[in-house]
């Protein structure tokens, strides 16, 4: 007859179930919650800003450019590590595990929230999807602790889980999260990660619908695109378009002290404090001019557009694009996955003026998920946030092909993805990198 268990090898036993699931179980719904509650902060904190700005047409011009100082100066402060998108940094703490204490932190996530909070307070143009997937990494790689023997491996998982379950919370599209842990995140993905992806979709994605519903992000497009000879023309163009705008973003931002101003680079470089304001009155200035359309993520402009198909004025595209431009070069803490979708959804309603063959609607999915593309060079993560965030199954080859061809015309301008080009920036000895990348620039 066997011998009775001891309750300490009890106790093993179920310490060991909580480090092979509870600790990771309980940082997924966390990154759900938390995700969650930073998204509806982030509308908070833009409703505000639009009740300040109907009080009164010039009070951004004031609000603005503080609220980008004041960011900028905390950030470089106190939180050095939060500014920009997030996605860089965890790129980079991939890349190299000794930063991922100084860039996935705790005191970085408080940092990006309150830092992002300010400027969507102020109508800066980012989005809450890059903070969210900084936030997420820094939640899982958080809960190493609960593990009494840690790895490196174990550690680039959590971190690489929460990523992706913060993309997906973010956007409720629990299979990009997937694929852009895959395409963007880390390029070298082993596969046995997949299971512990799914999990932290799960998780996070539980907590997500029970807080706000099985909704979908645009809303639900109705319009297809048959695929007939005669449309190739229409996709090659929305294509060639989005990659050029979006080629020409990222070279934009990759390249800021060699276009600015030479006055405006020596105080970029020497006052960042003050190169912020200086955005942030750029930025009002821009936002005031088009009636407040700019000011915020684009969000409720791009889908309106594929809900109602009501035209945008042929000005939102061009002026939401300085809008993101400078909203990024302040170093304000921000993403541009919602921005470019609005700036894509701008470059379809133009096309909209020529082409009369294609609903509005398809021309705004087809433009959203090229410029989208051609900013990040990841092809599969645009095209499967786009099908998952509308129900656009009708419509998944013309996606497909034009998501394709826009990253493939934005390498022209610049062959490294975007958040890896910033990424080597949080890395040592990347000079050679950063050097080789200067002779890719046409």
């Amino acid at each position: 007859m066997p011998a009775p268990t001891s309750s300490g090898s009890m106790r093993d036993r179920l310490l060991s179930y909580w480090e092979r699931y509870g600790v990771f179980w309980l940082g997924a719904l966390l990154v759900g919650l938390v995700s969650v509650g930073y998204a509806s902060l982030m509308d908070s904190a833009f409703a505000l800003f639009r009740r300040i700005e109907a009080y009164a047409w010039w009070l951004p011009l004031v609000l603005t450019p503080a609220g980008a100082a004041l960011a900028v100066w905390l950030t470089r402060k106190y939180f050095q590590g939060a500014e920009g998108s997030g996605i860089p940094q965890v790129i980079a703490t991939l890349e190299d595990h000794s930063l991922a204490r100084s860039l996935l932190s705790f005191r970085i996530m408080i940092g990006k929230i309150i830092a992002s909070f300010i400027g969507m307070l102020c109508g800066f143009t980012i989005g809450r999807e890059g903070p969210t997937v900084q936030i997420g990494a820094s939640l899982m790689y958080a809960m190493r602790r609960g593990y009494r023997h840690s790895s490196e491996f174990m550690e680039n998982q959590l971190a690489t889980a929460g990523a992706a379950a913060g993309l997906a919370a973010a956007f409720n599209t629990p299979l990009a999260g997937i694929v852009f842990a895959i395409e963007e995140l880390n390029r070298n993905f082993a596969s046995r990660t997949s299971g512990i992806l799914i999990a932290a979709m799960l998780f996070s994605g539980v907590v997500t619908i029970s807080l706000q519903g099985n909704y979908l992000y645009f809303g639900q497009i109705k319009a297809t695109i048959p695929w007939l000879w005669s449309a190739v023309p229409i996709l090659l163009a929305a294509g060639i378009i989005t990659g050029l705008f979006g080629g020409l973003f990222c070279w934009l931002l990759l390249n800021t002290l060699r276009w600015l101003p030479s006055p405006l680079a020596l105080i970029k470089r020497l006052h960042p404090v003050w190169f912020a304001a200086i955005c942030g009155l750029v930025l009002a200035i821009v936002g005031v001019v088009s009636g407040g359309a700019t000011f915020g993520s684009g969000y409720a402009e791009a889908r309106s557009l594929l809900e109602t198909q009501e035209p945008m004025s042929p000005f939102y595209a061009p002026l939401k694009f300085i809008a993101l431009t400078v909203s990024y070069m302040s170093g304000i803490p921000g993403g541009i996955f919602a921005p470019g979708l609005a700036i894509g959804a701008g470059i379809g309603n133009l096309l909209s003026m020529v082409v009369t063959t294609l609903p509005l609607q398809a021309l705004a999915a087809l433009c959203m998920v090229g410029f989208l593309s051609a900013i990040t060079q990841s092809p599969l993560t645009a095209f499967v946030i786009m099908v998952e965030m509308t129900d656009g199954n009708d419509m998944m080859m013309p996606l497909m092909a034009v998501s394709l061809l826009a990253t493939q015309v934005s390498k022209c301008f610049w062959r490294l993805p975007f958040y890896h080009a910033l990424a080597l920036n949080y890395l040592p000895n990347a000079g050679q990198a950063k050097a080789a990348q200067q002779t890719q620039v046409t």
